[in-house]
């Protein structure tokens, strides 16, 4: 399985003049845009570690999933939620020739945890032998930072102050992420039932 990222977060959707705020810098300085591009990369480094930990994509953009298989023919979820649109699923021979499929075949199965892609029929269409399926997405709770609900905005504002306060620091753990940030993501983790399957 291989997820890309098709577009990025734009400029205008990061809120850099509320992270200065929230970060409590001068302003009225000739200067004050000089940080801007700091500030925006702390900024999308705290939504991408967000998303990581949550499997859940925060601002609005597009995907490709690219399977050798299908998890189950029957339904194949998606790594990621929210899926608001599924825009094209393709079959890729061995030889990289690639075949659109019928959107009448399938659907999006929408879910706040798993999302799934469904056939209409009983199956999904077969993968070609040693070749692959590429599903191109759309995921994201919002197109800008305020469609976000309060407690993701916090905590995307605390962990980019973090990353901006220990910025030069090189001793902290792997996967380091401080508490108040994990308490405000906990109940947007996907929560895995033991005996309850992969899917």
């Amino acid at each position: 399985m291989m997820l890309m990222e098709q577009t990025e977060i734009s400029g205008d959707a990061l809120p850099v003049d509320a992270f200065k705020a929230h970060l409590r810098l001068g302003r009225g300085f000739a200067e004050d845009a000089v940080q801007d591009v700091i500030l925006a990369g702390f900024l999308r480094a705290a939504l991408a570690a967000i998303e990581a930990r949550t499997a859940k994509i925060l601002l609005a953009r597009s995907f490709q999933l690219t399977l050798s298989a299908w998890h189950d023919a029957t339904a194949q979820p998606f790594p990621v939620a929210p899926v608001t649109a599924v825009t094209e699923v393709s079959l890729v021979d061995r030889d990289g020739d690639e075949l659109s499929v019928d959107p009448a075949l399938y659907r999006l199965e929408p879910d706040t945890q798993r999302p799934r892609l469904l056939p209409v029929a009983s199956l999904l269409p077969v993968i070609p032998r040693a070749g692959s399926v590429r599903i191109s997405f759309d995921a994201g709770m919002g197109g800008d930072f305020d469609a976000l609900p309060a407690d993701l905005r916090q905590a995307v504002m605390l962990l980019a102050a973090h990353y901006y306060e220990y910025r030069d620091e090189t001793a902290l753990g792997a996967g380091c992420m401080p508490f108040g940030v994990t308490s405000l993501i906990a109940r947007y983790r996907t929560v895995r039932l033991l005996g309850g399957g992969a899917a």
